[in-house]
């Protein structure tokens, strides 16, 4: 009997056994049977992974596709009627492509840094309030949440993104920052640096108002010197909800008459992440991935942690890729607004991809594949850490040896480092995540800092 990647790390400590993995694809049509069966995760483990998984889904705020469809033409060079809607007039032609320019942060009154920018932290209610209580304190903090109000940056976005993507991409790919610029560190930037080492035609957007700012640009800037395209653009919140499922929805959010609940931040992380795509089609990627591999082949996929299918924490949703306007996302969109709980974590993310999933698991239209774990979770969040370590004893050079070697050679596109609970963590010399980055990098700077 084959076992995945993931058995084998707790099977055979010491050796894994390279074997390519036949069927890189789940088709949701086969899954019908699959979630009918009894959940047997136990209290304990099921309450741990639950959190993990819904952290890391909202953990950040970032997509462009496929440079050939039969169906509609190259998708980094379309947008869906959709988001053309209600597009700003980008006037004389001053749109703007990049950050570079000297002056494009004066419309926030000559702010250059990231400290103009909220904390995140600031939008976190008081502790154990009560429904109405949580909808005062949110109604007097509507007028300073930044995300919410207009300036010159959200109205250049959608111009910005449409000429940003218009730019000859291999595939569109979008990531999501709402930490400050000071937080986005060497790990997360080696992120960047493996994505475009595997996919050097590919354009990168990441939705972010504390990366589009001087600091964030000067991050990127050894990326961007090399002649890679990749741009931060704050976001346009209302265009993004405009003739969507949640239109209506975030407008009651906005103007106090929707309970945000406990978890505001992470859960417009997630509405970002869905509208995103569909506006605009492409990757969706977290910012704690290793990737190994060209992404063309990934088209209309959702990723799955596991295969336990019956836990609520099968799919994460940090790697997801999907055309404009893909029925999938307008059925994530509808039940956002339609299921929202703010206060439940991973009400509104993970478990609202796998609620869609279960409905839509027989409906042919929908047109998507379930990705195998070995795709963006080789390890999972309980064995990660060893991978991090450096290979001391001979045994340890072994394993390390073969399980570099069935990464590289197998179906896996990224190696997901689960930094909830990596991030303190030092990469170190020899270890399994210092080699990958090793090899899959282009400015190689700091992996091991």
């Amino acid at each position: 009997m084959n076992l995945s990647l993931q058995q084998r790390l707790s099977t055979s400590p010491l050796v894994i056994r390279a074997t390519k993995i036949s069927h890189k694809f789940v088709d949701h049509r086969l899954l019908k049977h699959a979630f009918k069966s009894p959940a047997v995760t136990a209290v304990t483990f099921g309450l741990v992974f639950f959190f993990l998984c819904a952290d890391n889904f909202a953990s950040n705020f970032s997509f462009s596709y496929h440079s050939n469809d039969d169906s509609g033409g190259p998708l980094s060079r379309v947008v869906h009627e959709i988001s053309r809607s209600n597009v700003p007039d980008s006037g004389s032609g001053s749109i703007l492509r990049s950050l570079p320019a000297e002056g494009i942060y004066s419309g926030r009154g000559g702010a250059t840094e990231e400290t103009i920018l909220e904390d995140p932290k600031s939008l976190i209610p008081p502790f154990n309030a009560t429904r109405i209580e949580r909808l005062a304190w949110f109604r007097e903090k509507i007028p300073d949440i930044e995300i919410f109000n207009p300036n010159p940056l959200t109205e250049q976005f959608h111009s910005r993104v449409l000429q940003f993507l218009n730019n000859n991409c291999s595939i569109q790919f979008f990531m999501i920052w709402n930490s400050p610029a000071r937080s986005f560190k060497n790990r997360d930037f080696l992120a960047i640096d493996s994505l475009f080492s595997s996919n050097p035609r590919g354009c990168l957007l990441i939705i972010s108002r504390t990366m589009d700012t001087r600091r964030g640009y000067s991050i990127l800037k050894p990326i961007i010197d090399r002649g890679f395209k990749v741009l931060a653009v704050t976001p346009d919140l209302p265009f993004l909800m405009k003739n969507t499922p949640t239109e209506s929805w975030f407008e009651q959010l906005r103007s106090g008459r929707r309970d945000p609940g406990g978890y505001i931040v992470q859960n417009l992380a997630n509405l970002i992440r869905f509208a995103m795509l569909y506006k605009y089609g492409g990757v969706y990627l977290d910012t704690d991935f290793i990737v190994l591999k060209d992404f063309s082949g990934l088209r209309n996929v959702v990723d799955s942690q596991t295969q336990e299918v019956d836990t609520k924490n099968w799919l994460n949703g940090a790697a997801i890729a999907f055309d404009v306007g893909h029925l999938l996302l307008k059925a994530f969109l509808e039940e956002f607004a339609n299921t929202y709980n703010g206060n439940r974590w991973g009400n509104n993310g993970p478990h609202l991809m796998t609620r869609v999933i279960q409905r839509t698991e027989s409906t042919p239209e929908c047109n998507y594949k379930v990705l195998q774990p070995e795709a963006f979770y080789p390890v999972d969040w309980v064995k990660i850490k060893r991978l991090f370590r450096g290979t001391v004893t001979e045994a340890d050079k072994r394993w390390a040896k073969q399980l570099l070697a069935e990464l590289e050679n197998g179906d896996t596109y990224g190696v997901h480092l689960w930094n909830k609970l990596t991030v303190g963590m030092k990469i170190e010399v020899g270890s399994v995540v210092g080699r990958l980055m090793e090899q899959h990098c282009l400015v190689c700077e700091n992996i091991y800092t």
